[in-house]
């Protein structure tokens, strides 16, 4: 099938029905802006703060939903919900992604938001990028030129900016599953449906500590320890971060939290 177009308001909406169609139509319409679940994009939009020449609508295109399970890497479609990450099997596969997922938004929310947004978003206090930081994710583009695949450090490259070229859309992001204990913790004014004052995930592994934390930073960051320095690594992960003074909180705070923060994670994966 061929792919539609329809106007929103004064903004052309491009729906492809394939991979394919969706590559062309990136290259052939600079400054399309990719949506999909639409919880980040049609804020800027309503807000006025956005008024990109097309939209991409990605909802058609079959290759970018599910997941799937191969060699220890669990590879993620960019259109996965928070929803679907918060079910069984994948829950299981990756428990800190699935519960970074059940503090976003509200229902709808989550039925609607994407890993692959909040990759695109690239925001500092991205709920679902702490854990893929500490899962290992490699976050796999495309363009009509062919794929590359890249570091998640090394495609969040500053606060909301990403490393995508201007043809190219995320396809998904492979991470390492089923090995060792992680979890997620979150601070704001209440449990759920909140931007993030701070986050972090932690994972221990084969002897290793990872954590990486959100709202702490221009952008989500990594920190790597031995397990013997469990006892040093809270004070570790303060240290590594570079938090500001805004509306939400503190540097200072910031700081202190995730202390707290990586404390309780290294109880709940140590116990």
């Amino acid at each position: 099938m061929q792919e539609e177009a329809t106007t929103l308001g004064a903004v052309d909406v491009l729906t492809p029905r394939t991979l394919e169609e969706a590559l062309r139509l990136k290259s052939e319409t600079p400054g399309a802006v990719p949506i999909q679940g639409g919880t980040d994009v049609m804020v800027e939009l309503n807000f006025d703060r956005a008024r990109p020449p097309a939209l991409l609508n990605l909802n058609e295109v079959a290759a970018l939903r599910g997941w799937s399970r191969t060699n220890g890497r669990v590879s993620l479609g960019a259109g996965l919900t928070y929803a679907e990450a918060m079910e069984h099997p994948l829950a299981e596969l990756l428990p800190a992604l699935a519960e970074a997922a059940r503090t976003v938004g509200g229902p709808q929310i989550r039925n609607r938001g994407t890993v692959g947004g909040n990759l695109g978003t690239a925001s500092p206090a991205g709920d679902a990028l702490p854990p893929l930081l500490v899962a290992g994710a490699e976050v796999n583009v495309a363009s009509v030129r062919g794929e590359r695949t890249l570091p998640l450090h090394e495609f969040l490259v500053g606060p909301k900016r990403n490393a995508l070229a201007e043809d190219e859309l995320i396809v998904g992001v492979s991470v390492a599953a089923g090995a060792g204990r992680e979890t997620f913790l979150k601070v704001g004014p209440r449990n759920a449906m909140v931007i993030a004052v701070v986050s972090l995930a932690l994972r221990v592994v084969d002897g290793e500590l990872l954590a990486a934390f959100g709202s702490a930073g221009p952008v989500p960051a990594l920190v790597r320890a031995p397990l013997e320095e469990a006892s040093s690594f809270p004070e570790q992960v303060a240290a590594a971060a570079s938090p500001i003074d805004d509306v939400r909180g503190t540097a200072a705070y910031r700081r202190h939290a995730l202390r707290i923060l990586a404390g309780r994670a290294l109880d709940r994966c140590l116990a």
